[in-house]
């Protein structure tokens, strides 16, 4: 069973979640061989988000390109001139830095113990609970990969993916539809550049107009966010009026078609992910799911795609370099 804790309060949500062993990572792995490693990277972790908060949802985004491909095994940290993270999808990654930093201190303090993987799958925990998630126990164990090519990154979602393709993706990967709409759901915090979203307000698909799934009273925000032949960097929030809280006002902004990036406001339509969507909303009539906890679970399921343990893998000395 998994405990689910208000950073606010000492409530313990006694709910059934997932197995605590996953894919041959369990709860507690460094309990003997390095004690304090959790609690290096929370406050690691906890020190770069209330220093720039942009680093919460650029952590999460991180640990869900990483997952993506090869598994969950740090490839995403290697640097080199075809290395993942100089694919298109992952220039605008952050978070490196705080990585870094928490290995550093792990190497410090337990040399040759604690993954990257471990880091990566730990810091994107804490970095939503700093941002009013509730927390979840992570699963560790996980052992860092050797290879890492740009040309790999071809089934990472995108923000131009229908449904069917995100839908495709997921499973893929051993991930639900519920788990589609749940990890989207993160979208809850973060921002987005001006040039993912410029195309659905003045040219969408050839038409010399407006994407028409946007809200029309709406629309005029968005364009004035992102004014036309404007600043394709200037970035904007993925959950307009409360980018900086983790809640469900993400799924009420799809709902009355509000959705910033077209691959999310595409969930409203398609059936099963829009059942998904308005019970995180809680309409009357369907069986309610909260986001907070859902995500959680979610998050486990994902954080342990194609991981590798026990003596595959490396456990790497700098993050960005393989051994």
């Amino acid at each position: 069973m998994n405990y689910f804790l208000n950073k606010y309060s000492l409530l313990v949500f006694l709910l059934l979640v997932t197995p605590l062993a996953l894919a041959q990572t369990k709860v507690g792995f460094y309990s003997k061989s390095c004690p304090r490693a959790e609690s290096i990277v929370q406050s690691t972790v906890k020190k770069h988000v209330k220093s720039d908060s942009t680093v919460a949802p650029g952590l999460l985004r991180m640990v869900f390109h990483d997952c993506f491909v090869h598994g969950c095994d740090a490839s995403i940290l290697i640097n080199g001139s075809n290395a993942e993270r100089t694919a298109r999808p992952n220039l605008l990654l952050r978070g490196y830095e705080v990585i870094d930093d928490a290995k550093t201190q792990l190497e410090a303090t337990c040399p040759g113990v604690v993954s990257c993987a471990d880091i990566l799958a730990l810091a994107a925990r804490d970095a939503t609970v700093e941002v009013g998630a509730l927390t979840y126990r992570v699963p560790t164990g996980r052992r860092d990969g050797r290879v890492s090519l740009a040309s790999d990154t071809s089934n990472l979602p995108s923000f131009t993916d229908s449904v069917t393709v995100q839908k495709k993706k997921f499973a893929d990967v051993g991930l639900s539809a519920q788990d589609l709409v749940t990890l989207v759901g993160g979208h809850t915090i973060g921002t987005v550049a001006c040039q993912f979203v410029s195309y659905r307000l003045y040219n969408f698909k050839n038409t010399s107009g407006a994407d028409p799934t946007i809200n029309p009273k709406f629309l005029p925000t968005l364009q004035s966010l992102c004014p036309q032949n404007g600043d394709g960097n200037k970035r904007i929030p993925l959950d307009y009026g409360s980018g900086d809280n983790f809640d469900r006002s993400f799924f009420k902004n799809v709902q009355n078609n509000r959705g910033i990036l077209e691959s999310d406001q595409s969930l409203w339509q398609d059936s099963t992910t829009k059942n998904y969507a308005q019970r995180f909303i809680g309409i009357r009539g369907l069986a309610g799911l909260t986001l907070n906890v859902e995500f959680g679970k979610a998050m486990i399921k994902m954080t342990n795609v194609g991981v590798k343990t026990g003596t595959t893998g490396e456990i790497r000395k700098i993050c960005s370099k393989i051994n």
